[in-house]
């Protein structure tokens, strides 16, 4: 009987290996298949579902009409009646006309809340709401923010309305798909799409939070709603960059979270409640920080603390705010925005940097829109009595103040420091935007009353190891703070 022979079946490396490859390329194709799934097909379903939320705004108002000055022609001559009577036959004289204008908007309740932008019923006599079956509403303003350009109006209705809800913007990803939906140019209902291009832009307001998009906006398209893929607002369509008027992808919606907050309080008060604080303050630069001796370039200096909350609460000019209510500042943005969401009356606590040392102040904070129209108080000063004399160092050609500066700088009667006679062209201060004419009244955070003190804040620096010195500067009667390098502060 012959013995049978049995083999056993075996996978060397090189065939596990080629085994494991093929599994991973055949794992990538099923990702890139699943991420390709998440792309949309189509927004239809979008557009569907919430396109009976966008409004088209149209608003009109009644101006004068300007006659302006008749075609140049002899006095007397028959053409001046000629001309008289065209312009008057065509143009009706003197008579008032009405003009229109449209917009977007969107409907944020079933009874009948619609928020667009201030500029788009700005001055508006009448303010008229189409929706998207065809049907008109007439509006009234219950509010609106200059500051974001977000206005919320009224419309009176006996039937519920479709309405949209605001998302979290900061959940937005630059890259995330988004459609804008408004009434372009006037030509009806629209949509288009596109991505988050960017996050946190500013333009020019204070509290400006802008979702740049490549989804096409035009005119006509301010007010309406940026949507998510979820189908919540994460924006409202506000501005354009263009060189001719028209889209090239460069548009901007404010960020739904300052939406929120303003409609919140144009619902409830008919108007802005900002916290205010009471201070000017500028970014911390590298060598502002160097010069004072912080750690990092972060926070906000303050330059000025006029008569306010602030000054009450013990803050000091030369302060670097590094917290607000427990909450890190970043920079002069972070914070403005941060002061201007506190609620009016609040008391918060504020972590400050001063003389090399942090300090906790309790600040009850203001309203600003009181406040905005305050002039800041001049901080008070003895007259040095010190003779004009003339040194230059750091650059500068400095001279102390005295009663003849006062008058033709027209500062104030208190007003103490260093006058900037010249400067050099080539200096760090020129560079630093530093002119003839600007006032130094503090160095090392320290006030000046003549050349002497300014000396001996150089040495001090020099002694604490500092390679800078910071300068605070009014022009104008608006206060900065500079940091200059010491290699410049030997005299000439």
């Amino acid at each position: 009987m012959r013995a049978s022979s049995q083999t056993t079946p075996y996978f060397d490396v090189r065939t596990l290996r080629t085994m494991a490859l093929m599994v991973l390329t055949t794992l990538l194709m099923l990702a890139q298949a699943i991420a390709a799934q998440a792309r949309p097909d189509s927004f239809a379903d979008l557009a569907e579902k919430f396109s009976p939320a966008v409004v088209n705004i149209t608003t009109s108002t009644v101006v004068s009409r300007s006659t302006g000055p008749l075609p140049m022609v002899p006095e007397g001559s028959p053409f001046e009646d000629f001309f008289r009577e065209f312009r008057d036959r065509s143009g009706d004289g003197d008579r008032p006309r009405r003009t229109s204008a449209l917009g977007s908007g969107f409907v944020i309740s079933e009874d009948g809340y619609i928020v667009t932008n201030n500029h788009v019923i700005e001055s508006a006599d009448e303010i008229i709401i189409e929706f998207y079956g065809g049907d008109e509403l007439e509006a009234k303003v219950i509010g609106t923010d200059p500051k974001t350009d977000i206005a919320l109006l009224k419309v009176e209705t006996v039937t519920p309305l479709d309405f949209v809800s605001f998302g979290d913007s900061d959940t937005a990803r630059v890259g995330d798909w988004v459609m804008a939906m408004g009434n372009p140019l006037g030509q009806g209902f629209s949509v288009s799409a596109g991505i988050v291009s960017a996050r946190n832009r500013a333009l020019s307001g204070t509290y400006d939070d802008y979702i740049q998009t490549d989804a096409a906006i035009n005119r006509g398209n301010s007010g309406g709603p940026l949507f998510n893929m979820d189908g919540e607002v994460v924006g409202v369509n506000t501005a354009i960059l263009s060189p001719n008027g028209g889209s090239i992808g460069i548009g901007f919606s404010m960020a739904s979270n300052v939406v929120v907050r303003v409609v919140d309080q144009l619902r409830e008060f008919g108007e802005t409640r900002r916290g205010w604080l009471g201070v000017r303050i500028q970014d911390v630069t590298d060598d502002v920080a160097e010069a004072i001796g912080l750690e990092k370039a972060s926070g906000a200096l303050v330059t000025d603390v006029p008569e306010g909350p602030a000054a009450e609460a013990g803050m000091l000019a030369g302060d670097v705010i590094l917290s607000f209510d427990g909450m890190d500042v970043a920079d002069t943005r972070d914070l403005v925005r941060r002061v201007g969401n506190a609620e009016v009356g609040k008391t918060v606590r504020m972590v400050v940097f001063r003389d090399g040392a942090t300090q906790t102040l309790k600040v009850t904070l203001g309203r600003r829109e009181v406040a905005e129209g305050a002039v800041p108080v001049a901080q008070p000063g003895d007259d040095s009595g010190e003779a004009v004399t003339e040194k230059t160092m750091l650059g500068l050609t400095l001279v102390p103040l005295n009663e003849e500066l006062r008058e033709q700088l027209s500062l104030p009667g208190g007003a103490t420091g260093l006058v900037v006679r010249d400067i050099d062209e080539l200096s760090e201060g020129y560079e630093k935007g530093l002119r003839a004419g600007d006032l130094i009244t503090e160095a090392g955070q320290q006030k000046l009353t003549g050349i002497d003190d300014l000396e001996d804040r150089v040495s001090d620096a020099r002694e604490a190891g500092r390679k800078s010195l910071l300068l605070l500067v009014r022009r104008d009667g608006e206060p900065r703070f500079v940091a200059l390098s010491l290699e410049e502060a030997s005299a000439e």
